[in-house]
């Protein structure tokens, strides 16, 4: 697969992420699919400031991943190539926790998902060059 296509995926991956992490923040009664299902409706208010954060973080490692492909913002490539290994271990402890979770919901919806992060940014942090 080339760069440009795995940060593709990557960022349209995380971009669905992303929204259902704002839809958390705003109070969308989606909790039984996050944070193992231990609020079943709403989050409080204090997870629903968690989530913009994840939401941030996931849309820099869009960025990260899409530099590093030479998609966007080419000027940081240097800076992608060391960083995009924090992508990808972070999309690593994700899909480990998805899997372990008690909630069969998110075992079942996000652990695939991780599971797709992990692998577009390990294999485009493998590749040397574009």
């Amino acid at each position: 697969m080339t760069q440009p296509l795995l940060a593709y995926i990557f960022t349209g991956v995380v971009a669905v992420v992303a929204v259902f992490q704002l839809a958390l923040m705003c109070g969308a009664p989606f909790g039984h699919l996050a944070m193992g299902g231990r609020f079943p409706a709403r989050f409080p208010a204090t997870l629903r400031v968690a989530a913009l954060v994840q939401a941030i973080l996931l849309a820099f490692f869009a960025l990260v991943t899409l530099s590093k492909a030479k998609v966007l913002w080419v000027q940081y490539y240097d800076v992608a190539e060391n960083v995009i290994w924090v992508v990808v271990a972070v999309s690593g402890l994700s899909l480990i926790m998805n899997l372990v979770t008690p909630s069969k919901w998110e075992r079942m919806l996000w652990a695939p998902v991780a599971g797709v992060m992990l692998l577009t940014s390990g294999l485009l942090a493998a590749q040397v060059g574009a």
